[in-house]
């Protein structure tokens, strides 16, 4: 019987050219931050508590700025995804504002499809999103002059045109990608520099989360979003929360 166990992404250590290079980064970043507090007050930060958006809540809650933090709670979270909400407000003394799917939404959509339906099609994943992601977003929204994500370019092919800012076309505001141009590198030198709380779940293989069902451990050398909707091609890998 063989004894092969695949290797899993690790958290990748920071090199003396990334902390070099963490300073200039971490200022920019300050001062785009600043530029869409003065520009946009009450602008809604959309955390999925990612380390990427950890980064970025780091960094706000340091400046003091006048900016909301939101995330979504899907109801299908793994245990450490929703253990790191309660972390993250105790740790920057903030009111997290999480919203949540509608109930009877999610219940029917289980009832009629089967807690599985996402492995079905690419439509019933997707409707599933925009029950569990989507809509709960869209209230999150609702009323704010201008909203801001932790997307980076080099996460993902469908991601590789990003700029700092964009014109969210469906809601008719800003919407702005701070780190658009950080590498990975970039954002783990930052988190540990600054002992910025993760996600219990990179420590197991997890370079990128989601929920539960639709999640699962990267080997050594894969995309760093090969976990996400594994099943389905890359060119389908969204949820349609920046689409």
């Amino acid at each position: 019987m063989s004894s092969f166990r695949p290797k899993f992404w690790q958290i990748p250590a920071a090199t003396e050219a990334d902390e070099q290079r963490l300073p200039e980064l971490a200022a920019a970043l300050e001062g785009r931050l600043k530029e869409i507090a003065e520009r946009f007050p009450q602008a809604v930060f959309a955390s999925s508590l990612a380390v990427e958006d950890m980064v970025i809540t780091d960094t706000i809650c340091r400046l003091k700025l006048p900016l909301r933090i939101i995330t979504l709670n899907t109801g299908k979270l793994n245990p450490e995804t929703a253990a790191l909400i309660a972390e993250t407000a105790a740790r920057y003394g903030i009111a997290l504002e999480v919203f949540t799917p509608d109930e009877a939404a999610a219940v029917a959509f289980e009832a009629e499809f089967g807690a599985a339906a996402m492995y079905e099609s690419v439509e019933l994943r997707r409707r599933c999103c925009h029950i569990r992601k989507i809509e709960p977003l869209n209230r999150a929204l609702a009323g704010a002059p201008a909203w801001l994500t932790g997307q980076r370019r080099s996460q993902s092919d469908t991601r590789s045109e990003l700029v700092f800012e964009e014109q969210d076309a469906g809601r008719g505001i800003a919407k702005f990608n701070p780190i658009f141009d950080w590498e990975e590198a970039d954002i783990w030198a930052y988190a540990e520099t600054h002992d910025v709380p993760l996600n219990a779940l990179y420590h197991q293989g997890y370079p990128s989360i989601g929920c539960e069902p639709c999640t699962r451990p990267v080997k050594e050398g894969e995309n760093i979003r090969a976990g996400r909707w594994w099943w389905e091609s890359k060119d389908s890998k969204e949820c349609g929360l920046h689409k």
